[in-house]
């Protein structure tokens, strides 16, 4: 089987831990039952029982009452490690959808949702990732409840990432456990708005709306190069600049090809060496083929 599965940057600025979209940058998991286990494709260090993709398909074996046999899986994925693009979403759904396809119910997003949620904790990435677009969530009594949106197809998504990681936990832990009510006002008024501006691609509105006052004036400060690159993001024409996910990598979004390599170019010149991609929305969402 061919498994395809998009990266994602979660959260959108204002949309903590609630919006995620889905971006034009494809992992490929090439899936073969074998009679011993086989990863390649990848750093040897995630070649072994413990690479996530492996452990997800295991997990998701067991939740399906599915017996489960030995893989040669063929990973290929564009997809940097250093944090805030999905990475880790990316190999839990394509172990969840390789179980799901072995078995007689094959593949379906609906419950493969479920059971990604399961092993992830949260939707906020493997959401957008199985649906593609523009996904809001949220969990109760430990299920899903995902919407899916469109992106309008003039935003594009210039993604930055530095040679360095920002652990999740670190992320997590500089957050403050309460926030007042002015700022829950304030933020909740620009969420709706950004879901608005992303839909219908109103690139005044994205610039006014995207000032997130829960999580990225703390993150920023994990992010050493984070000042330096929003500044030349902006300056350069971009409508707004966010941290994707919990960082490292980040995410500056213009209005039409012309001003996103406008922005491209000047991300480029003030991090030289860095990742860097010009990226539109995913609409597909994860794929499976079955030979």
């Amino acid at each position: 089987m061919i498994v395809r599965v998009p990266a994602t940057s979660a959260n959108v600025g204002v949309g903590f831990d609630c919006l995620g979209i889905a971006l034009d940058l494809t992992a490929t998991f090439l899936v073969t039952p074998a009679e011993r286990l086989l990863i390649d494709g990848c750093e040897e260090r995630f070649c072994g029982e413990d690479n996530l993709a492996w452990q997800s398909y295991l997990a998701a074996c067991r939740a399906l009452d599915l017996e489960s046999q030995p893989l040669h899986m063929s990973i290929l994925s564009p997809i940097p490690l250093s944090g805030g693009l999905g990475s880790s979403s990316v190999c839990v759904i394509a172990g969840v959808a390789a179980a799901m396809a072995l078995s007689e119910d094959g593949f379906d997003r609906a419950r493969a949702l479920e059971l990604a949620c399961a092993l992830e904790g949260h939707p906020d990435n493997v959401a957008p990732a199985l649906l593609g677009g523009l996904v809001s969530s949220f969990m109760e009594d430990g299920r899903a409840t995902s919407t899916t949106l469109s992106v309008a197809p003039n935003l594009r998504f210039a993604a930055v990432a530095p040679p360095y990681e920002v652990r999740t936990a670190d992320a997590r832990s500089v957050l403050p456990e309460e926030v007042s009510l002015e700022t829950a006002v304030w933020q909740m008024g620009r969420c709706v708005a950004v879901v608005r501006a992303l839909e219908k691609g109103d690139a005044e509105l994205l610039a006014k709306a995207c000032h997130d006052r829960l999580h990225e004036p703390y993150r920023a400060a994990l992010i050493p190069d984070y000042d330096a690159l929003r500044a030349a993001a902006l300056a350069a024409g971009a409508c707004a600049f966010v941290i994707s996910g919990s960082g490292s990598t980040m995410l500056a979004i213009a209005d039409g090809d012309e001003r996103a390599a406008r922005v491209a170019d000047a991300l480029a010149a003030a991090r030289p060496g860095f990742w860097l991609r010009t990226l539109s929305a995913n609409t597909l969402g994860t794929t499976v083929e079955v030979h």
